[in-house]
C-alpha cells in the first residue's frame, strides 16, 4: 500500500513539474523524424499481464517493426534526437503515465517483451512477475552500458539471451523477493545520481 502511494505522489509530482518540458520533447522529436511522438509495444507486467509500455519515440518510425528487439551500439535507427534522448534517459519519461495507471511501478523489474519472457525458467518467471515492473532496478543499474557489449559480441541476440537476460533476472528476482520502500527509495536514489554523474 505504502509502494502503490509512493508511485501515485511521485508520477502525479513529476509529470506536474516536467510539464514545459515534456511538450518542447515532442516538439522536438517531431520536427527530427517523421513519425508518432509517442512510442507504445506490448510489455508483460505483474503477473504475467500484458500491458503497453510508453515511450518518447528515439527510432526512425516504420509501420512494421523492422530489425531486432534489442538495440545494439549506434543502432542506424535510432534518430539524431533519440541518441540524446536515451542518453539521458529522458525516453523514459512518459512512462510516469504507467505508473499512475498502475502498470509500473517507479522500482521494480524492468517490463520485458513477451519473446524473451517465454524463454525464463518457470520458477524465475514466477518470482520476477509477481511485483509490478518498473522503471527502474538493480539490473538497469548494473547494466548501464548492455548496448555497447551488444555491440561487440558476434551475436548480440544470443549475448542479450544467454548471458545478459540470466543475470539481470537473478537480480530482478533478488529485488522481488527483499523489496521494500526504503530499497525502493535507495534505488530512486542511486538512478538519479548515475544520471546526474552521466
Amino acid at each position: 500500500m505504502a509502494k502503490r502511494m509512493f508511485d501515485l505522489v511521485c508520477a502525479a509530482l513529476g509529470l506536474l513539474l516536467l510539464a514545459p518540458l515534456l511538450p518542447a520533447l515532442a516538439v522536438w522529436i517531431k520536427l527530427d523524424s517523421p513519425g508518432p511522438v509517442i512510442f507504445r509495444q506490448q510489455r508483460v507486467g505483474r503477473f504475467g499481464v500484458p500491458f503497453r509500455i510508453h515511450k518518447f519515440r528515439t527510432m526512425v518510425y516504420a509501420q512494421a517493426p523492422q530489425g531486432p528487439l534489442i538495440t545494439v551500439g549506434e543502432d542506424a535507427r535510432i534518430t539524431r534526437a533519440g541518441r540524446w534522448l536515451r542518453r539521458h534517459k529522458l525516453d523514459e519519461l512518459p512512462q510516469l503515465i504507467d505508473v499512475l495507471k498502475g502498470d509500473m511501478s517507479f522500482v521494480g523489474p524492468r517490463p520485458e517483451v513477451p519473446r524473451y519472457v517465454a524463454m525464463y525458467p518457470d520458477a524465475m518467471r514466477d518470482r520476477v512477475l509477481a511485483v509490478r515492473p518498473g522503471i527502474t532496478d538493480p539490473a538497469s543499474l548494473a547494466f548501464r552500458s548492455e548496448s555497447a557489449q551488444l555491440a561487440a559480441a558476434p551475436d548480440p541476440e544470443r549475448e542479450y539471451v544467454e548471458v545478459i537476460m540470466p543475470r539481470k533476472l537473478a537480480l530482478a528476482a533478488d529485488y522481488a523477493d527483499h523489496a521494500n520502500l526504503l530499497t525502493d527509495l535507495g534505488l530512486v536514489l542511486q538512478t538519479l545520481r548515475v544520471l546526474w554523474t552521466r
